[in-house]
Protein backbone atom coordinates (compact mmCIF):
# COMPACT_ATOMS: atom_id res chain seq x y z
CA UNK A 1 0.00 0.00 0.00
CA UNK A 2 2.73 2.47 0.75
CA UNK A 3 4.64 2.03 -2.37
CA UNK A 4 1.51 2.55 -4.11
CA UNK A 5 1.15 5.83 -2.63
CA UNK A 6 4.69 7.07 -3.24
CA UNK A 7 4.00 5.72 -6.73
CA UNK A 8 0.79 8.33 -6.84
CA UNK A 9 2.53 10.87 -4.93
CA UNK A 10 5.60 10.83 -6.97
CA UNK A 11 3.18 11.12 -10.04
CA UNK A 12 1.08 14.12 -9.10
CA UNK A 13 4.52 15.69 -8.18
CA UNK A 14 5.46 15.16 -11.88
CA UNK A 15 2.64 16.42 -13.61
CA UNK A 16 2.74 19.62 -11.33
CA UNK A 17 6.39 20.20 -12.11
CA UNK A 18 5.70 20.17 -16.28
CA UNK A 19 2.28 22.70 -15.53
CA UNK A 20 4.61 24.82 -13.76
CA UNK A 21 7.87 24.46 -16.06
CA UNK A 22 5.58 25.93 -19.13
CA UNK A 23 4.08 28.43 -17.24
CA UNK A 24 5.28 31.73 -18.45
CA UNK A 25 6.96 33.90 -16.14
CA UNK A 26 7.39 36.87 -18.05
CA UNK A 27 4.39 38.54 -18.94
CA UNK A 28 3.78 41.55 -20.99
CA UNK A 29 -0.13 42.95 -20.68
CA UNK A 30 -0.95 45.37 -23.29
CA UNK A 31 -4.16 46.91 -23.22
CA UNK A 32 -5.21 48.78 -26.33
CA UNK A 33 -7.97 51.10 -24.63
CA UNK A 34 -5.33 52.73 -22.47
CA UNK A 35 -2.78 52.12 -24.65
CA UNK A 36 0.39 50.96 -21.94
CA UNK A 37 2.03 47.67 -21.35
CA UNK A 38 2.05 46.31 -17.90
CA UNK A 39 5.30 43.81 -17.54
CA UNK A 40 5.07 40.84 -14.38
CA UNK A 41 7.47 38.62 -13.94
CA UNK A 42 6.85 35.94 -11.95
CA UNK A 43 3.27 37.48 -10.16
CA UNK A 44 5.12 40.46 -9.80
CA UNK A 45 4.62 43.35 -11.66
CA UNK A 46 7.86 45.16 -12.99
CA UNK A 47 6.74 48.11 -15.09
CA UNK A 48 3.62 49.98 -16.44
CA UNK A 49 4.84 51.73 -19.79
CA UNK A 50 2.75 53.59 -22.48
CA UNK A 51 2.69 52.24 -26.25
CA UNK A 52 1.65 52.86 -29.32
CA UNK A 53 -0.39 50.20 -31.30
CA UNK A 54 -2.35 50.25 -34.20
CA UNK A 55 -4.01 53.32 -35.89
CA UNK A 56 -6.74 53.59 -37.89
CA UNK A 57 -6.85 51.44 -40.65
CA UNK A 58 -5.00 48.58 -38.80
CA UNK A 59 -4.89 46.10 -36.31
CA UNK A 60 -2.80 45.22 -33.64
CA UNK A 61 -3.86 41.16 -32.87
CA UNK A 62 -5.70 40.28 -29.19
CA UNK A 63 -4.71 37.39 -28.01
CA UNK A 64 -2.41 35.51 -25.79
CA UNK A 65 0.94 34.91 -27.58
CA UNK A 66 4.27 33.45 -27.15
CA UNK A 67 7.02 35.04 -28.17
CA UNK A 68 8.41 33.59 -31.34
CA UNK A 69 11.74 35.50 -31.99
CA UNK A 70 13.83 38.06 -31.05
CA UNK A 71 15.66 40.61 -33.45
CA UNK A 72 17.96 43.39 -31.37
CA UNK A 73 18.08 45.53 -34.90
CA UNK A 74 15.51 44.42 -37.03
CA UNK A 75 14.30 46.98 -39.99
CA UNK A 76 10.76 46.13 -41.60
CA UNK A 77 10.43 44.74 -44.67
CA UNK A 78 6.83 45.74 -45.23
CA UNK A 79 7.50 49.27 -44.09
CA UNK A 80 10.00 51.18 -46.27
CA UNK A 81 12.91 49.08 -44.24
CA UNK A 82 11.77 51.13 -41.08
CA UNK A 83 13.63 50.79 -38.37
CA UNK A 84 12.24 48.00 -35.55
CA UNK A 85 15.26 47.85 -32.77
CA UNK A 86 14.62 45.61 -29.42
CA UNK A 87 11.87 43.64 -31.44
CA UNK A 88 10.24 40.53 -29.66
CA UNK A 89 7.96 38.92 -32.43
CA UNK A 90 4.87 37.09 -31.18
CA UNK A 91 2.59 36.79 -34.20
CA UNK A 92 4.28 36.44 -37.65
CA UNK A 93 5.04 39.90 -38.01
CA UNK A 94 4.04 41.55 -35.38
CA UNK A 95 6.42 42.66 -32.57
CA UNK A 96 6.64 44.65 -29.59
CA UNK A 97 9.58 47.46 -30.36
CA UNK A 98 11.37 50.27 -30.32
CA UNK A 99 9.88 53.59 -31.95
CA UNK A 100 11.78 57.00 -32.36
CA UNK A 101 7.96 58.46 -32.77
CA UNK A 102 8.12 59.49 -28.90
CA UNK A 103 5.25 61.91 -29.28
CA UNK A 104 2.75 59.62 -29.82
CA UNK A 105 3.04 57.03 -27.59
CA UNK A 106 0.37 56.25 -25.66
CA UNK A 107 -2.07 56.74 -28.52
CA UNK A 108 -2.22 54.72 -31.58
CA UNK A 109 -0.01 55.39 -34.04
CA UNK A 110 1.49 51.79 -35.49
CA UNK A 111 0.65 50.20 -38.51
CA UNK A 112 -0.07 47.21 -35.49
CA UNK A 113 3.15 46.31 -33.50
CA UNK A 114 3.14 47.32 -30.11
CA UNK A 115 5.79 50.14 -29.79
CA UNK A 116 7.60 51.44 -26.90
CA UNK A 117 10.09 54.24 -25.61
CA UNK A 118 13.54 52.86 -27.01
CA UNK A 119 14.82 52.87 -23.33
CA UNK A 120 11.47 50.68 -22.26
CA UNK A 121 11.76 48.21 -25.56
CA UNK A 122 15.50 47.56 -24.65
CA UNK A 123 14.44 46.81 -20.80
CA UNK A 124 11.97 44.14 -21.98
CA UNK A 125 14.09 43.04 -24.90
CA UNK A 126 16.55 42.06 -22.75
CA UNK A 127 14.04 41.03 -19.63
CA UNK A 128 12.79 38.24 -22.43
CA UNK A 129 16.13 36.76 -23.98
CA UNK A 130 17.33 36.19 -20.38
CA UNK A 131 14.05 34.57 -19.22
CA UNK A 132 14.06 32.69 -22.47
CA UNK A 133 10.92 32.96 -25.31
CA UNK A 134 9.28 30.42 -24.10
CA UNK A 135 9.16 31.60 -21.46
CA UNK A 136 7.98 34.81 -22.47
CA UNK A 137 4.41 35.89 -23.12
CA UNK A 138 2.57 39.05 -24.76
CA UNK A 139 -1.26 39.17 -24.14
CA UNK A 140 -2.92 41.97 -25.97
CA UNK A 141 -6.74 42.34 -24.97
CA UNK A 142 -9.03 45.98 -25.32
Amino acid sequence: MRILIAAAATFLAVQFAAVGSNAANLVAKVNLSSQTMTVTQNGIVKYRWKVSTARQGYVTPTGSYSAKWASRNHRSRKYDNAPMPYAIFFNGGYAVHATFDLKRLGRPASHGCVRLHPDNAAQFFAMATANGLGNTRIVIAQ
